[in-house]
């Protein structure tokens, strides 16, 4: 009977520890209730994680966070964050567990959420970006990431970027929505902006090339001017960090 035990629990622990977050995710109960007037999406990919919410009525932004994540005794370091700036640099542990493949159950001290998954495709451009370089009358001009930064996930067909500065809390703007990348093209469809809820329902095309490792990012921006951006990926430009260093947050 005990070997019974024992292998019951081997076979659950293996089945838990293939599942994967990576890809996109919809927020779909929090504390039983289900999730009608707000959109709270959230992207898991190379150990970030991206969260923005919007009104579904207005389409006005509610919030954006994220940071890194550890799977296995599941753990979230907060880069930025609109809701309480005083969290961008804790480590938060709320309690994660897989319902099955696609859905997730999320529990902290105040909240008990169930997410279901959107997508888990992958495609040229999925995974965590980091903007290093930009492309201007000819001339491309380099820069190192620091506490300030620019970053682009994608994963399971959805994007979100966000530029903030992680030493000091402050967050200067978000975008998400779904996103095409094939054969060199690259399309947003806008769904959340932080800026201005306007623009939501916009459609911006590109075309991508890889260079080195690194995205190129060629079209115009959502003001019509050129554009030419480089973007590294975040585990190249940033050391990974130790989730039990900053236990002291």
């Amino acid at each position: 009977m005990k070997k019974l035990t024992f292998l019951i629990v081997l076979i659950l622990g293996f089945e838990l520890s293939a599942q994967s977050l990576e890809g996109s995710w919809r927020l779909v109960e929090q504390n039983g209730l289900k999730l009608d007037t707000v959109e709270v999406i959230r992207i898991y990919e190379d150990n970030y994680f991206a969260e923005n919410a919007k009104n579904n009525t207005t389409d006005e932004f509610l919030w954006a966070e994220g940071g890194e994540y550890q799977t296995g005794d599941y753990k979230e370091i907060i880069d930025f964050t609109t809701r309480d700036k005083d969290l961008v640099g804790a480590t938060l542990d709320p309690k994660l567990t897989f319902i099955n493949k696609d859905k997730i159950q999320i529990n902290d001290v105040t909240n008990d959420e169930i997410w279901e998954r959107i997508s888990d495709a992958k495609n040229d451009l999925t995974g965590n970006w980091v903007i290093t370089g930009r492309k201007s009358d000819g001339e491309i001009s380099r820069s190192t990431p620091g506490d300030r930064r620019t970053i682009k996930i994608l994963g399971g067909d959805r994007f979100q970027w966000a530029a903030f500065n992680s030493k000091t809390g402050e967050f200067f703007g978000s975008g998400a929505g779904t996103y095409q990348a094939k054969d060199g093209k690259y399309t947003e469809n806008i769904e959340n902006f932080s800026r201005d809820k306007n623009r939501v329902g916009a459609k911006l095309q590109f075309d991508y090339i890889f260079k080195d490792g690194e995205w190129h990012h060629i079209g115009k921006s959502s003001k019509g001017d050129p554009m030419y951006e480089i973007w590294s990926p975040y585990a190249d430009a940033y050391q990974k960090k130790s989730i039990a260093e900053d236990d002291k947050y």
